[in-house]
């Protein structure tokens, strides 16, 4: 009897907890969507049932009127933005109350890796973003690009190779191998041959970050239904942990901790390191006066392993995902494909037939492919704030507490006829110098805005284009037998948005 009861009463406390924020947005007269215990608005995603880039998607277009609604991210509250000018106070005006990114599930307890400029959240991201963003200028970027054209080139040769023994070519996987081949030259000093080898370490290191198994899903579900309870539980699997800690130091050691003249992102950290503690003002941190706080932080093996991962994780997912979508793109608008390959040639003949970074500068009807496709498929469908101090909402009454998420649906917003004329199609001329300057501020985002923009982005689009480049002189694309005209997007998808099935394509070679 008494253990009955005592069942019961536990039964209804977890029911309780499960329940514990649900009214949040009830009593602040905000429009939300209805959640279920533990759970919240995230079942489906949890479930690995639709991505979360899609479930946000889903929402921003059922509640068209409203310029925020309400959502529950298991444990915690959420708020999903569909007004650019509350964007706009979000990620730049009032960048101060939420500078945290909001993806560590608990503030102060951060796996290894989670502690890079991306993941980091407070004075961690803010020392780590003054440090580091030197790293990005454009000499050091010149500096780099001839190992993006030695690999652009290796891209051409096992294209070729692929081409003749095989009828479809899955663009998808030949964009990853060419993007890990790079990061492999430029993050690492290393030659990853992915390219030769799709089965080599670095290739497996990558396809096992951005796939998430029923472990991977088990843990979010945890540490968002229970994120006290689950604190010291980390989301990356530990073989990723152990693979990549155990490359950088032992890179780092072979270079005795000194720069050695390859001028990858290695090199750049081992001399920022050199630089001694990074000290700065803090974000999180005041003195009486009301003025900031000085900080200061070490930039030791574990942080650096960590920007290396991060380089690695978000440049070899961003990028392969959208030129194979950009390609997959070309393969259904012939025209528009012929008319760039017109302008890769009437450059490159001015270049002595070779890329360079002058030469792709000069691409500027490639650079709008590029652009429109990230606007039909954005690699992050979505970007996070988390709220760090009450903060009323600009035009309203409503006033979020500290730790309410915001989330701002970039693929919604990309794909709305409020902003793009027949969003569905593929136009470039969006794009275009006369053209851009009537897209509204804080509707296209597939790099994020503000202070917290991907540092990373010049880098990003001009590996990308080097790539698109090298592909489209000498080959074109077109559909093949197992071509879908419209990907679908993988449901277990979480940060980065990944299509299901690859995008198998025809590669034909050029005649000249």
């Amino acid at each position: 009897m008494y253990l009955l009861i005592a069942l019961g009463v536990l039964l209804i406390i977890l029911y309780l907890y499960g329940i514990k924020n649900h009214k949040y947005w009830e009593k602040k007269g905000v429009t939300y969507v209805k959640p279920i215990p533990f759970f919240g608005t995230n079942f489906r995603v949890f479930m690995q049932k639709i991505s979360f880039s899609d479930q946000l998607y889903k929402y921003y277009q059922q509640f068209p009127n409203e310029k925020f609604v309400g959502i529950f991210l298991g444990d915690r509250i959420g708020l999903l933005l569909r007004d650019p000018e509350l964007i706009k106070s979000v990620m730049s005006t009032d960048f101060h109350h939420f500078h945290r990114r909001g993806i560590n599930s608990h503030k102060t307890v951060h796996e290894p890796l989670h502690k890079n400029l991306f993941t980091g959240d407070g004075d961690m991201w803010k020392l780590l973003r003054q440090r580091i963003t030197p790293a990005f200028t454009s000499g050091k970027l010149k500096a780099m690009f001839p190992l993006i054209v030695e690999r652009a080139e290796r891209l051409q040769i096992i294209a070729a190779t692929t081409a003749e023994s095989q009828s479809e070519v899955d663009v998808r996987e030949l964009m990853a191998r060419f993007t890990t081949d790079f990061i492999g030259a430029c993050g690492f000093g290393i030659d990853a041959d992915t390219l030769n080898d799709e089965e080599s370490t670095f290739r497996r290191l990558g396809k096992r970050i951005f796939t998430v198994t029923k472990r991977d899903g088990l843990v979010l579900m945890l540490k968002s239904i229970a994120p006290e309870t689950f604190k010291y539980l980390h989301m990356l699997p530990p073989e990723v942990e152990k693979t990549t800690v155990g490359l950088v130091k032992s890179i780092m050691q072979q270079r005795n901790y000194k720069h050695s003249g390859r001028n990858d992102f290695i090199d750049l950290l081992l001399e920022l390191k050199g630089k001694g503690k990074i000290v700065g003002e803090s974000v999180e941190k005041r003195n009486s006066d009301g003025t900031p706080t000085i900080v200061e932080m070490e930039l030791d093996d574990l942080l650096m392993a960590a920007q290396v991962f991060i380089f690695y994780a978000a440049g070899f997912e961003t990028s392969s995902s959208t030129t194979s979508y950009t390609l997959h793109q070309l393969a259904f608008h012939p025209e528009e494909q012929k008319k760039c390959q017109d302008q890769i040639d009437e450059v490159l003949s001015r270049h002595g037939g070779k890329l360079s970074y002058d030469a792709i500068k000069e691409m500027t009807y490639l650079d709008m492919i590029f652009k429109e496709s990230m606007r039909m498929y954005p690699s992050l469908g979505f970007l996070m704030r988390r709220c760090t101090q009450k903060y009323t909402l600009p035009g309203t009454n409503v006033t979020v507490d500290e730790d309410v998420v915001v989330l701002i649906p970039v693929h919604a917003l990309h794909n709305d006829e409020k902003y793009f004329d027949e969003p569905e199609k593929f136009k470039p001329e969006r794009f275009s110098p006369e053209n851009i300057k009537n897209i509204p501020k804080y509707v296209y985002l597939p790099f994020g805005d503000g202070p917290r923009a991907c540092i990373g982005e010049r880098l990003g689009q001009m590996q990308s284009l080097a790539g698109l480049a090298a592909v489209l002189s000498k080959f074109s694309v077109a559909p093949s037998k197992n071509t879908l005209r419209h990907p679908i997007t993988d449901p277990s998808s979480l940060i980065v948005q990944s299509i299901k099935g690859g995008l198998p394509l025809s590669l034909v070679a050029r005649k000249f």
